[in-house]
């Protein structure tokens, strides 16, 4: 008899929020629920998975194109441009929903409260992806997008705790690490510094590292 299927990734992605002032590059994590069945009480940058929904959403503006045809590098044929732009929607409402800040236009006639609203993908800069390996109890193929906050006219001050993600706090990247945080994420951290030393406005179309397991071995790609 034959075991049960492998579970197959789904589509997530991530915001790694950028405070670039006083001369240093500080990032906004904050610390999973102790009640989530993946990677609990860890420190990770705001996301989660995209809804079908976040594919039909409309948007305040789209990816710039370069970033778009970075996005879509790796990516099978039959998926539709609708589809990728979820993945920035899907990282906008996250960031929204888990840190309170809100990078696009209000809804006309939504109710108080509301998490809708138009998501501003325009600023989004495609930076990494990540699939979950096998075994785990959930997997995911992320996309890490970055976000500079004086891009996107956001006063880092103004972040604030909710029920998925406490603690919030900017970290610099280039200090020693104090939180505890996935392989991945750190990972992630590491091709960000690597960039920022390169080319500290993180053009549009720069290359992606990708992250997988690939007959057990933990690989590293670029697109």
């Amino acid at each position: 008899m034959s075991g049960p299927s492998p579970l197959r990734p789904v589509d997530a992605a991530s915001v790694i929020l950028i405070d670039r002032s006083d001369d240093r590059f500080r990032v906004l994590v904050g610390k999973r629920s102790s009640r989530h069945v993946f990677m609990p009480d860890v420190y990770v940058f705001p996301g989660g998975r995209r809804d079908p929904l976040d594919s039909r959403m409309p948007v305040h503006a789209p990816f710039h194109p370069a970033a778009f045809e970075r996005l879509k590098q790796r990516t099978p044929v039959r998926t539709v441009p609708a589809t990728l732009r979820g993945l920035g929607v899907a990282a906008l409402r996250e960031l929204r929903e888990e840190a309170g800040v809100t990078i696009g236009s209000a809804v006309d006639g939504a109710p108080a409260g509301s998490h809708l609203f138009h998501p501003d993908l325009s600023r989004l800069r495609f930076v990494a992806r990540a699939i979950t390996p096998p075994g785990q109890v959930r997997r995911f193929d992320t996309r890490f997008f970055a976000l500079f906050t004086d891009d996107a006219e956001i006063d880092p001050q103004t972040v604030h705790d909710s029920p998925e993600l406490s603690d919030l706090r900017w970290i610099d990247i280039f200090q020693t690490l104090k939180v505890d945080m996935p392989a991945i994420t750190i990972s992630v951290l590491e091709e960000l510094k690597t960039s920022l030393q390169q080319d500290p406005s993180l053009p549009f179309g720069g290359q992606a590292a990708f992250f997988m397991h690939r007959r057990g071995t933990f690989v590293r790609d670029l697109l």
